[in-house]
């Protein structure tokens, strides 16, 4: 009952401030599956408290975050800006796009399943530096071993690229940029056949609870040691790049566009208050992507079982 008396609340907010007419808003989603399972818990809490008319429309992260920068519209929200992947991003456009509070934090790495780690001998990524070690790993024949750094557009595998080359792995690893469907989808083929591959990794994310995985020991995280250029900020960003430690622990934000405190400023409390753990994303990924439930379903679902969780990012 007491759920239904705060929706009610917020309701009656909405029309008493004469916002009859809805707000029309776009979710950019990023290509990644927490990025998704969250997209699907806004759009349904946009819908269903406010009466928002919500499109959820697939983007990069230098897309998303030029169309919030315009303000006119074409997006809206970014639901989940992984840093420090893309400061550079959050830098540039700070005058026009608001990030929010840390919502939680994710770990990056490179993973590779026990099997192959106790099987190979594996416990750090210098390991992987090892000749023979790095034949395993080959399976087209090319010389060198498949390396999946993370797909085509995510800042994440730039920096990956950039490691393999400090890590002295460059000559030895062909680094992969495949879509994430695709490349989880070679680990399960690889682990059935019993063959290697070494992958990047980050938490929270269902394949931890697929399989039993290693993420390989780096160098600790030193400042010192990590200068990374994004394309978007120079051309010649390999060249002008060096990481050679471990990534720091990744603080993962939502944003959104700052003209929706004039287009949409019912909605704004909601971006602004809106804070899954990492236990609660690492769920809605599992169930979405392993079990094979539909997203828009899944999101009514924990919704309407977690109101107590809900109000508190409604502001009520």
């Amino acid at each position: 009952m007491k759920s239904i008396l705060l929706s009610g609340v917020v309701a009656g907010t909405l029309l008493a401030a004469g916002t009859a007419q809805a707000a029309d808003i776009t979710i950019g989603v990023p290509s990644w599956p927490s990025a998704k399972a969250g997209s699907a818990i806004l759009k349904a809490l946009a819908e269903q408290e406010f009466g928002a008319r919500v499109t959820l429309t697939p983007g990069t992260n230098p897309v998303i975050f030029a169309a919030m920068a315009s303000g006119k519209g074409d997006m809206d929200v970014h639901p989940e800006v992984w840093l420090p992947n893309i400061q550079g991003l959050v830098d540039e456009y700070s005058d026009s796009v608001v990030l929010g509070e840390t919502m939680f934090e994710g770990e990056q790495g490179d993973c590779v399943t026990k099997a192959t780690a106790e099987k190979l001998g594996l416990q750090s990524i210098q390991d992987l530096a090892d000749p023979d070690i790095a034949k395993k790993f080959d399976s087209d024949g090319d010389g060198k071993g498949e390396f999946w750094v993370g797909a085509t557009g995510w800042a994440s595998a730039n920096v990956e690229k950039v490691k393999l080359r400090e890590y002295g792995l460059a000559d030895l690893y062909e680094p992969e940029t495949i879509d994430e469907a695709l490349a989880y989808a070679r680990i399960d083929e690889k682990e059935r056949k019993g063959e290697p591959y070494v992958f990047y990794c980050y938490t929270p994310h269902q394949i931890f609870s697929q399989y039993d995985l290693v993420m390989l020991k780096e160098p600790a995280y030193d400042a010192e040691k990590w200068h990374m250029v994004q394309p978007d900020e120079d051309p010649d960003w390999y060249e002008k790049s060096s990481v050679a430690t471990a990534w720091k622990p990744a603080d993962i934000h939502l944003a959104y566009s700052k003209s929706l405190e004039e287009r949409a400023p019912e909605l704004v409390t909601l971006f602004k208050n809106y804070s899954p753990t990492n236990e609660m994303v690492a769920d809605w990924t599992y169930q979405i992507v392993v079990e094979g439930r539909d997203e828009n379903e899944l999101a009514k679902e924990w919704i309407g079982a977690h109101r107590d969780v809900v109000d508190t990012w409604l502001g009520l």
